[in-house]
């Protein structure tokens, strides 16, 4: 995997970078209070944990056959105060919502999570090294089977 990231002086923005993947796609990081031209380095490692899981959670409640209608992850993080402002601890919350007239498995919910944790998220095997992450799973106020 190759990436890189491009800073000038002669960008009107002097908080802007530019972020290239191998595969041809860019991300612009703004350092700039207002953010105006998109996440900080930071934000983006975080909406990168959210991303992880939530493929790793969709394609094994897809496996077992769960009638998922969406998964939005949100994620919020305390960062230490002195430098490196690593992230100390964060939260994912994974609100699950089935398809209409259906109910989702619990054990089937609870299962994809902990296997993204435990196996599959690559973002989150990172992250454990320096930060605290507790999950919780909200049903959109539907109760699951079992």
């Amino acid at each position: 995997m190759i990436a890189r990231s491009e800073w000038t002086s002669a960008d009107r923005n002097p908080d802007g970078y530019t972020a290239h993947s191998e595969s041809g796609h860019a991300i612009r990081f703004d350092t700039s209070p207002e953010h105006l031209e998109g996440p900080t380095p930071m934000e983006a490692v975080l909406m990168s944990l959210c991303g992880c899981t939530s493929v790793d959670v969709v394609s094994i409640l897809k496996k077992k056959r769960q009638p998922l209608a969406s998964l939005t992850v949100s994620a919020t993080a305390e960062q230490r105060d002195e430098p490196p402002r690593t992230f100390s601890r964060i939260k994912i919350t994974y609100t699950v919502r089935a398809d209409a007239h259906t109910q989702l498995s619990r054990n089937a919910v609870e299962r994809a999570v902990s296997l993204s944790k435990d196996k599959y998220c690559s973002v989150s095997a990172m992250l454990e090294k320096s930060a605290e992450i507790e999950f919780a799973i909200d049903y959109d106020g539907v109760e699951p089977l079992p």
